[in-house]
């Protein structure tokens, strides 16, 4: 960029840099970065932008002290013809400040519309994850619901068969919940529903599978077992915790209840050796239990 000044002037400014400018300083090293964002783009438009504008307002210090110097009549030609090629140069930065400003501004627009893009695709991927939990969880309780105790059962009878482990289903019915609802209302056997899978959860082991399978029942898998014996001591240890009395404290007045629980066990491989005839055997061995008031029954 040229500006343009009479000699008087240009001498003034030429002894004024003399006495205050040392070396000019090297221009500072950019190191270009591997990857520019948007966002570094709008920073450094806005830092030209700035700088341009600097450039325009001395620039235009320059022409007022030009303007000045046309009072004196020896200096008005060549004066004039100065300013007027410096303002050229005014108008031209001028104009380059604003393409600036509209490129910021159309970067800063680029930035708002990815960043709203990125929370709508991050919302879709919450509800896209929402879907699938609850296409495969019981909304009530949290726990796994059929489909994915089917799949699991297959899974661990795959697993069961290729390294010879034991496995045991057993289904699990509530005792007298339907006098629950009726007597108290649905809330109250929502709230005994939900307190009975959380205690589900803290009996289980890493490798168990604590299912609603629907209603008051409940499926639980239990892999890589002993003896049947094992399965008998985890039954007994699971209904007397499913049967320990609970308050449900957001009622008024406070509930105190407490629900039996009958257990129907069939064991992988000697009462079957598919999901659907293991499953078909504990349900019938869980209505034995129901009927004989045991807490567990093994299938036949």
């Amino acid at each position: 960029m040229e500006i343009h000044t009479t000699d008087a002037g240009a001498r003034r400014m030429k002894d004024s840099r003399r006495r205050t400018r040392s070396a000019p300083p090297a221009p500072p090293e950019v190191a270009a970065p591997a990857t520019v964002t948007l966002t570094e783009v709008l920073h450094d438009a806005t830092r030209v932008g700035e700088l341009v504008v600097q450039c325009g307002s001395e620039l235009a210090q320059v022409n007022a002290q030009l303007e000045r110097e046309l009072e004196d009549p020896a200096l008005a030609v060549d004066t004039r013809t100065a300013l007027q090629s410096n303002q050229r140069v005014e108008a031209k930065i001028a104009d380059a400040a604003d393409s600036l400003a509209a490129v910021a501004s159309n970067l800063s627009g680029q930035i708002r519309d990815r960043d709203e893009l990125e929370v709508q695709l991050e919302t879709l991927a919450a509800q896209e994850a929402k879907a699938r939990y609850l296409a495969l969880h019981d909304e009530l309780t949290g726990l796994p619901n059929r489909a994915l105790i089917h799949d699991r059962l297959d899974y661990g009878l795959a697993q069961a068969g290729r390294h010879g482990w034991c496995l045991a289903v057993m289904f699990i019915d509530l005792d007298a919940f339907k006098q629950i609802n009726d007597t108290h209302g649905h809330a109250v056997g929502d709230r005994v529903l939900q307190i009975v899978a959380q205690r589900m959860l803290h009996s289980a082991r890493s490798d168990d599978t604590a299912s609603r399978y629907g209603g008051d029942e409940f499926v639980y898998l239990l892999q890589e077992i002993g003896t049947e014996r094992d399965v008998a001591v985890f039954a007994q240890e699971l209904a007397a915790v499913l049967q320990e009395p609970f308050l449900v404290a957001d009622q008024e007045p406070t509930l105190h209840l407490s629900v039996q629980a009958s257990i129907g066990i069939a064991v992988f491989p000697q009462h079957g050796q598919t999901a659907e005839l293991l499953l078909k055997k504990a349900d019938s061995a869980m209505y034995q239990a129901k009927r004989s008031g045991l807490d567990y029954v093994f299938a036949k």
